[in-house]
């Protein structure tokens, strides 16, 4: 029994531990340094499908920024960076 209460005092530990470094990272991801880098990159990709699918997504990533929404936004960011890659 005091082996199970140990074992799960770890684990919670270890969960509040990590999360503050996920959020942390997270909200690195969706930096205003890394959406002019991206949107630099947009600008200088080829005109077609590719191009506007990664302006939406950029613009999608802005709005969620501007909501406080850091996961969305580096969700939608990582889309972006990706589009011009994926053929």
């Amino acid at each position: 029994m005091l082996n199970k209460l140990l074992a799960a005092t770890a684990i919670a530990a270890l969960a509040f531990a990590v999360a503050p470094a996920d959020a942390a990272r997270v909200k690195a991801g969706c930096s205003g340094d890394n959406l002019s880098k991206t949107e630099t990159m947009i600008e200088n990709m080829a005109d077609g499908e590719g191009k506007i699918a990664a302006q939406k997504e950029i613009a999608a990533a802005q709005d969620a920024m501007l909501s406080g929404k850091m996961g969305v936004c580096a969700s939608h960011l990582s889309k972006a960076m990706h589009v011009g890659t994926a053929k």
